[in-house]
């Protein structure tokens, strides 16, 4: 590997009974401001595609708008018969095994507001007989569950108490086999009946009650006399006074979902926002099935809208816009064998060498590969994201048949990596030393593996990456002459990420080529 631094910078019908039965850029960029000096590292080696493939199985995918200020429908995909707004229904039935995955955040529209917005996911049966649904695993968490915490490059995470923001722990939990108790093992909906399966809150306050959709429909929601508590987007420990004072930060809460789902028959699912309805006395309460019912038929989109997404196809230059997804993907689990070319084993680089397969890549950002991992969009909107970049909420699941075939022992390296955007040189990965101050990936990565003594161990390590940054060892192993070592790595792509990144297999020390530093100019990062 050569390696260079140079100077770079419940249920209810839906309608009466009589007429059932016949979803290269990414947020704006945002300018850091340190000065650090740094070098760019040039990495020399082999970048290669990815082997396997995603499987088939649908995602209700529920990403656009991220940012909630008005309340509608974020993803429907019933018929849109009988609808008030045709358009926000997508009319595409689920059947069988399928995920659903939702990311959104509640943000006040003033920093004093304190409104609670709930998120309600609806199932509808279309059909004539009753449809079983099965919870197969479901997690979420909101970001004051899961506070984005400082936190080391690389921890040990055996217990899975190691996490940083929601989407970090939603995905370590899911990993390791987790399913809170709130959701039951299978529900059965009745012919042209409507199943509400959860009715979680957004708060822009502490809550006193169940947050997890325990609480009961309709039950009020204490609200505190004399103070709340403000989640501030940028601390959501902070905000003591009931009124905020001038020039504070608008409140803002996230909330991520994951589930594994199985149905007996075809089912139509919508995920909807609305604000708490309050009652006379001014507190909240909780909404109704036929509340969100009454808002799935006659509501509008959720808002604001998101910035609409390029389209690959016909993209020839400028700036390319990713856009945000809400829409049904293909693809849950991604299997990959990881050998060398008609082989059923992966022959370690040499010495001094290394060799990277790239890892959740996206239109525009295949570190030369052209192999774009993002999964196709069986049904979407307009203006939502042509594919679902990122793949967040799918589950890499990577087997490395790791093989010395040189004469002697050599020690071997796997690492994650977070390399700066690079299409024009192929066999080349680029990074800051030190990385740039804006975190890319916070995760938890599961790696199963045969010890000295040939026991096999399970790992589970939890990373926090900036961009450009190389990355520490996730596991070293040595391998005597002639010596295999099946190692399976599997993760969970996490929301709070930013692809791509890089998956490399090292031998031996690396070296470098050449250094040179300078004061860079803060370079601008971002996602639309």
């Amino acid at each position: 590997m050569l390696t260079v631094l140079t100077a770079l910078a419940m249920a209810s019908p839906l309608n009466p009974p009589p007429a059932y039965e016949s979803a290269a850029e990414s947020p704006p960029a945002i300018l850091a401001s340190d000065t650090t000096t740094r070098a760019q590292v040039v990495q020399q080696h082999d970048v290669r595609a990815l082997p396997g493939r995603a499987d088939s199985i649908p995602v209700f995918n529920s990403n656009s708008p991220e940012l909630i200020q008005e309340a509608g429908i974020l993803l429907s995909t019933l018929p849109p018969d009988g609808m008030a707004n045709r358009d926000a229904h997508l009319n595409f039935p689920l059947n069988g095994r399928f995920d659903l995955f939702a990311h959104h955040v509640a943000r006040g529209v003033n920093p004093n507001d304190r409104r609670t917005l709930f998120m309600g996911v609806l199932v509808y049966n279309p059909g004539d007989q009753p449809v079983t649904l099965r919870i197969q695993q479901g997690v979420t968490f909101l970001s004051q569950e899961a506070p984005f915490r400082d936190l080391p490059a690389t921890m040990l995470n055996p217990n899975g108490t190691i996490f940083a923001g929601p989407g970090s722990r939603v995905t370590t939990d899911f990993l390791r086999g987790e399913n809170q108790p709130q959701w039951p093992d299978q529900v059965t909906i009745p012919a042209g009946h409507v199943h509400l399966l959860m009715n979680l809150p957004i708060p822009l306050r502490r809550l006193s009650v169940p947050v997890d959709g325990s609480y009961p429909q309709g039950r009020m929601i204490p609200y505190p006399p004399n103070s709340s508590v403000t989640l501030l987007s940028n601390d959501p420990e902070a905000g003591k006074a009931a009124l905020a004072p001038a020039g504070s930060s608008l409140p803002a809460n996230g909330r991520t979902v994951l589930m594994h789902l199985e149905s007996d028959g075809p089912v139509h699912m919508a995920s909807l926002a609305m604000y708490a309805p309050q009652m006379g006395n001014g507190a909240e309460r909780v909404p109704s099935l036929q509340e969100w019912i009454d808002l799935l038929k006659s509501g509008q989109m959720a808002g604001p809208r998101d910035v609409p997404p390029t389209n690959p196809e016909t993209y020839r230059f400028g700036r390319f816009f990713y856009g945000r997804v809400a829409g049904v993907a293909e693809g849950s689990r991604w299997h990959g064998t990881l050998t060398n070319q008609d082989d059923s084993l992966l022959n370690i680089p040499a010495p001094g060498d290394a060799l990277s397969y790239v890892i959740s890549t996206v239109d525009h950002n295949t570190f030369g590969t052209n192999q774009v991992q993002s999964a196709p969009m069986l049904v979407r909107y307009s203006d939502t994201a042509y594919r679902a970049h990122g793949n967040y909420g799918m589950h890499y699941s990577l087997r490395l048949p790791l093989h010395n075939d040189t004469g002697s022992t050599q020690s071997v390296t796997l690492k994650l990596q977070t390399p700066l955007q690079n299409e024009e040189n192929r066999n080349q990965l680029r990074f800051w030393r030190p990385p740039v101050d804006r975190i890319f990936f916070r995760g938890t990565i599961r790696l199963r593996y045969t010890s000295p003594i040939g026991v096999r161990q399970t790992r589970y390590v939890h990373l926090v990456q900036n961009q450009g940054q190389e990355g520490d060892p996730l596991l070293n192993l040595n391998l005597l002459a002639g010596e295999r070592n099946d190692v399976e790595i599997d993760f969970i792509y996490p929301p709070d990420a930013t692809p791509p990144q890089v998956l490399t297999v090292q031998t031996g020390r690396s070296y470098e080529h050449s250094v040179e530093a300078h004061q860079p100019t803060a370079p601008a990062v971002g996602q639309d």
